[in-house]
């Protein structure tokens, strides 16, 4: 009798028949299985790069050949993942706020850290990683706010939807500073969040021509540290 295949729900008593089908079954899993996996690294890979050029270059200095030899992949490839480069850049933008919303909810998850002081040191890691970099980049969100966010009406969303998730996330934070006591309550959680947001990309801005992170400090000291106190 075959034995039966590891990790799979193979009956011990099924015939060679059945497990040669079984088997062949199995493997067509396995295969697309890994194809899908294939493509999405690809996928993450050409987000990743999409990320540093529109970083280094913006949206309109940003061309698709850069993008292609960056990665690596054909043309025809590319239009497999995103429809046009408009698609790709919406993609890019949700997949710039991904890690900043993670690294947030890690700090906000620290369990004998209140929420005031979860926030602040969010905010210092992100100061810290700008002043390693030279103040460099600043924020994509904000890079292309002032780029396309009023002549593509698909980076348009995606950022509104990219904004307002950070904002969420953010809000979280606040809400529970203030039942924890930390922060004024004569203001909603969403009002705070909204004005740290603004403040934040706009002392990114000041960040660039500065060059210098004390715009950032200041924006926090400020809010986090006397405005937004209770």
């Amino acid at each position: 009798m075959p034995p039966g295949i590891p990790g799979s729900t193979a009956s011990a008593n099924e015939s060679p028949e059945e497990h040669r089908l079984h088997y062949k079954t199995t493997g067509h899993i396995i295969r697309a299985m890994s194809r899908t996996s294939l493509k999405l690294l690809n996928k993450d890979k050409i987000l990743d790069e999409g990320v540093s050029l529109l970083m280094e270059h913006g949206y309109h200095g940003t061309g698709l050949q850069q993008i292609l030899d960056r990665v690596g992949v054909p043309k025809g490839s590319f239009y497999n993942y995103f429809g046009s480069k408009e698609e790709f850049g919406g993609e890019v933008i949700r997949h710039y706020i991904e890690p900043f919303i993670t690294l947030l909810d890690r700090h906000l998850s620290v369990s004998d850290r209140s929420a005031a002081l979860a926030l602040r040191a969010y905010f210092d890691e992100l100061i810290g990683e700008l002043e390693r970099r030279s103040y460099k980049g600043g924020c994509l969100l904000g890079n292309l706010m002032g780029e396309v966010g009023d002549t593509s009406d698909h980076c348009r969303a995606a950022l509104q939807e990219a904004v307002h998730r950070y904002r969420d996330k953010l809000c979280e934070g606040i809400s529970r500073g203030q039942r924890e006591g930390d922060f004024r309550t004569d203001r909603t959680a969403e009002d705070l969040a909204d004005f740290l947001t603004d403040a934040w990309q706009g002392a990114l801005l000041r960040m660039k021509i500065e060059q210098s992170t004390r715009p950032l400090k200041t924006c926090c000291n400020h809010l986090l540290g006397e405005l937004f106190r209770s």
